[in-house]
């Protein structure tokens, strides 16, 4: 018994996280368009078959570019809150839609999610864990700031995709205008690699086996910095820089014979 997942892609220009067992899979957010989704789901041997749902963690284009051709062609129910499906540029068809809100779990095949809020400039911003088998997957991104919420629900996990966004020295001395600087290093932004690092090292649990850095700017961050940043601290646990341009590779956690339904995070 196991659970798989791998970054499809992770960075402004579009966000997909797949995680999945044997039997059951799902995204969470769909930035690529179904065309590109498909492409690297086959790269994987990871059949489009096989997914039973796409969870959007919040409004913003980089995560629901693919949304709509996604749901047209597979009919796909999307996991989304109320604010976030109000806030989105195109229509859902009702009986496709299913809500969630903070801390209430929702039980898909072997799989077990439970979102909670995270701050970010966004109608109603959320963050997830996927559970099966005893192992627990965070898929932290787009992120402010570490809350007591990010803290707690990342000191939980196994495995986990954490955005390391922005070098401060890079940002700071880069071409950006100013207030997009403060849009991104402020309390609704994103994390930077500082900041990343030192929840990492602060809170991480012993038994976190796998962390994939996610997210990271193109203009103001560079792959072998954070990379280098993180292996220094990782102790045990395997460090790992998610692609903007490709997918990563299928990763897999070997878990408990029964799945585990309750998270005690609350």
């Amino acid at each position: 018994m196991a659970l798989y997942f791998s970054s499809l892609n992770s960075g402004s220009n579009a966000n997909c996280y797949y995680a999945g067992t044997n039997e059951t899979g799902l995204l969470i957010d769909a930035g690529l368009s179904c065309r590109e989704t498909e492409k690297r789901m086959k790269s994987l041997g990871l059949p489009m078959e096989n997914l039973r749902g796409i969870f959007i963690s919040h409004e913003h284009s980089d995560h629901i570019y693919g949304l709509p051709g996604l749901v047209k062609k597979y009919r796909l129910p999307v996991f989304i809150t109320a604010k976030t499906l109000s806030s989105l540029p195109f229509s859902l068809e009702e009986h496709l839609v299913r809500p969630f809100s903070h801390g209430r779990s929702i039980e898909l095949g072997e799989l077990e999610i439970t979102p909670f809020r995270k701050n970010h400039d966004a109608a109603d911003p959320h963050s997830f864990i996927v559970s099966a088998f005893g192992i627990r997957l965070g898929v932290l991104t787009d992120i402010g700031f570490p809350c007591k919420r990010v803290i707690r629900y990342f000191s939980k996990c196994d495995a986990a995709f954490l955005e390391s966004n922005y070098c401060e020295k890079m940002l700071e001395n880069g071409d950006y205008p100013w207030h997009l600087k403060q849009r991104i290093r402020g309390d609704e932004g994103h994390l930077s690699n500082d900041q990343a690092l030192e929840l990492f090292v602060n809170y991480r649990s012993p038994a976190m086996k796998m962390l994939i850095l996610s997210h990271l700017s193109k203009n103001n961050n560079h792959p072998e910095l954070v990379e280098s940043m993180f292996r220094s601290r990782a102790g045990n646990t395997e460090i790992v820089v998610a692609s903007r341009y490709e997918a990563g590779k299928l990763f897999m956690l070997e878990g408990k014979t029964r799945p585990s339904r309750q998270l005690s995070l609350f």
